[in-house]
């Protein structure tokens, strides 16, 4: 037969194909035995489905045989096969998709086109990225006639009949220099383990194989035929049918993470979209979870073929500590990293994946909660992440996070404190700050969870029985300031804004004894000048003299120091309001002062202006801020202990 042309199509293709499609040549043989998994899959239908082919002998296997001096690897199948008319149609044109509808969408830009290209099917012509020369020669079940099909994928190709015992194809590749890599045994199971291991199919290989003789004292080599695979999905199997052995050993398969997993999810979902998921929650966080650049822990296949597994679109970030498996059927098989991102299919199977992993968190959480709890030292931190970008699950979010309380020994959780909220209470409270750097768990140093303990804004909710919750981990700043509901219930902080519904009548009481202050008041609103927005009767404290409150909207002086930590320096920092307590002793003394300004002057400084700056700086240490002017805190304290002395 005559040498025949390529589609004008095709040869453009190639170039793009070869030099832009593939950032690595190694795909070229995934690519062939995910064709050739394809072929045995549609031959096996036929003879289960078709009386005509019910009777053919089949025996599914990939085959491949390495000629490592002469660089030549054949890779050879029992599939379905190709005729004459299948070997132009399949590997001479494109036709298939729509040509001219495909090269309508061709921009000139490699990248977006190679991107385009994977999804019609030609990752067949990735093999020349390695060869200078392909033979095909294959026989169509059913046929008789077998057919050879070769190609330099330059000038063309040529067509010519062959001969072929049984149905299938055999796909033998000269090996060009970009290809020498491939010529060795241990580099193709390497790849075949990599993104062929679970192929149904067993796939083996036909190597010379090296083995040292003792008696001659010298390496003798033998032909040896290994299989390479292990030719189980193990997650496309029913569940019924594994072990916990199983899941485990496939866990430390893909993590490779030699310790058992706290638990794992498998789910099957057949309807409009097909896939298999199997996630796995390791029994320790990965040592990069709080890095910018963590591994991602889920492996993307496609019909049982890998196709990635460093794709951070699988799963939301706050997720990155599950490990496992998404296999889908309707993904295309050459979808790009960058083609995920707008996937509807990828977007629905990830929407649903994240619903089912919460959901199982949610069940071990009501049904085990001792094992949850150990979830929950590791992963309580990411969860709360969530919060700050999944608006859609952040109710479930809230009921997975677990919190330190005024009340509760170790780890509650919400629904928990709202069940013991007094009698008529009408929001939860907590209070935020402490300066935790977070861990696993998500809790602070124990000094920072100290610190909260002993705050001032605690005093009134500690004397009326009312639970506040204690938020010591950095993150809990960022996370709770746009969270001010759980279901029914408002969600509020103790040291932002007035007083909640609970203590109105604490606020009415303080209205009347705030008009015989208020010279005292405007006195220190004074003296503080523009470090305050406002001096107010605080309604809060109890034993304490003062404490730092934030207006609503406004950031904490705890977040104030993160941003600028962040090297965000550039935004008006609000000013706190300082609130004191009239019936604490220093205020009712600080109220009976003469007003003389130089009544009780120490060393040329007012007692009066003193005891302003050391009510105000000691609110600020017991939030946790690091007082701006140390050096003048010690002054005004050594004055006011020389006249208490």
């Amino acid at each position: 037969m005559p040498q025949m042309e390529f589609q004008t199509e095709v040869s453009q293709l190639l170039q793009l194909i070869i030099h832009s499609l593939y950032s690595n040549p190694e795909i070229f043989l995934r690519e062939l035995i995910s064709n050739s998994s394809d072929a045995l899959d549609k031959l096996r239908h036929l003879t289960l489905t078709d009386e005509a082919f019910k009777s053919m002998p089949f025996d599914p296997r990939i085959e491949l045989a390495l000629d490592e001096e002469a660089k030549i690897l054949t890779l050879s199948d029992t599939g379905i096969g190709m005729n004459s008319e299948d070997l132009v149609s399949h590997l001479g044109t494109i036709a298939r998709s729509g040509t001219k509808n495909f090269l309508s969408q061709l921009s000139g830009d490699q990248k977006k086109d190679s991107n385009l290209i994977g999804q019609f099917g030609v990752g067949f012509y990735s093999v020349f990225m390695v060869a200078d020369k392909v033979e095909v020669v294959t026989r169509k079940a059913g046929e008789e006639l077998a057919w050879r099909w070769t190609s330099d994928g330059k000038t063309g190709f040529e067509i010519e009949p062959a001969s072929r015992e049984v149905a299938g194809t055999t796909v033998t590749i000269h090996l060009n220099e970009d290809g020498a890599p491939f010529a060795s045994s241990w580099r193709l199971q390497e790849i075949v383990k990599k993104y062929s291991n679970h192929i149904a199919f067993p796939i083996f290989l036909t190597y010379d194989k090296s083995e040292w003789n003792a008696e001659e004292k010298k390496s003798d080599k033998h032909r040896v035929t290994e299989q390479v695979n292990a030719a189980s999905a193990l997650w496309r199997r029913s569940k019924s049918e594994l072990t916990d052995d199983d899941y485990k050993e496939l866990y430390k398969s893909i993590s490779g993470d030699g310790e058992d997993p706290l638990f794992w999810f498998h789910t099957r979902a057949e309807g409009s979209l097909e896939y298999t998921t199997l996630f796995f929650i390791p029994a320790h966080a990965p040592l990069d979870l709080y890095q910018a650049e963590y591994k991602t822990g889920v492996k993307l296949y496609v019909k049982r073929v890998f196709i990635l597994d460093d794709s951070k679109d699988l799963l939301p970030q706050y997720l990155r500590f599950v490990r496992g498996v998404i296999d889908s059927e309707d993904l295309p098989l050459n979808v790009s990293r960058e083609l995920l991102q707008q996937n509807k299919v990828l977007t629905s199977i990830r929407t649903a994946s994240v619903k089912k992993i919460l959901s199982e968190l949610g069940k071990i959480a009501t049904d085990q909660p001792e094992k949850y709890l150990d979830f929950i030292k590791q992963f309580n931190r990411p969860l709360k992440e969530g919060l700050y970008g999944d608006y859609a699950n952040r109710e479930t979010l809230l009921d997975l996070i677990r919190f330190k309380s005024t009340t509760a020994e170790g780890l509650t959780s919400l629904a928990d404190v709202k069940s013991r909220m007094k009698e008529g209470q009408k929001a939860l409270y907590y209070i935020t700050g402490g300066g935790g750097t977070g861990s696993g768990g998500g809790a602070g140093p124990a000094g920072a969870e100290s610190l909260l303990r002993s705050s001032p804004l605690l005093e009134i909710y500690k004397k009326r029985g009312i639970e506040v919750l204690l938020l010591d981990d950095d993150i809990d700043e960022i996370v709770f300031q746009g969270i001010d509901k759980y279901g029914d219930l408002e969600l509020q902080s103790v040291a932002k804004g007035d007083v909640g519904d609970d203590l109105k009548d604490a606020a009415a009481e303080e209205a009347e004894t705030s008009e015989d202050l208020q010279p005292l008041l405007e006195k220190l609103k004074a003296i503080l000048g523009d470090r305050v927005k406002d001096v107010r009767a605080s309604v809060r404290l109890a034993d304490s003299p003062s404490c730092i409150v934030s207006d609503e909207d406004d950031p904490s002086l705890q977040m104030q120091q993160m941003l600028r930590a962040m090297g965000q320096t550039n935004f008006p920092a609000p000013k706190p309001t300082l609130e004191i307590n009239p019936t604490h002793p220093i205020v009712k003394k600080l109220l009976a002062r003469p007003a003389a300004p130089d009544a009780d002057a120490v060393a040329g400084a007012s007692v009066a202006d003193d005891a302003a700056w050391l009510l105000f700086d000691q609110a600020l240490l017991m939030e946790g801020v690091a007082l701006p002017d140390p050096a003048s805190f010690v002054k005004r304290l050594n004055r006011m202990l020389t006249l208490s002395v």
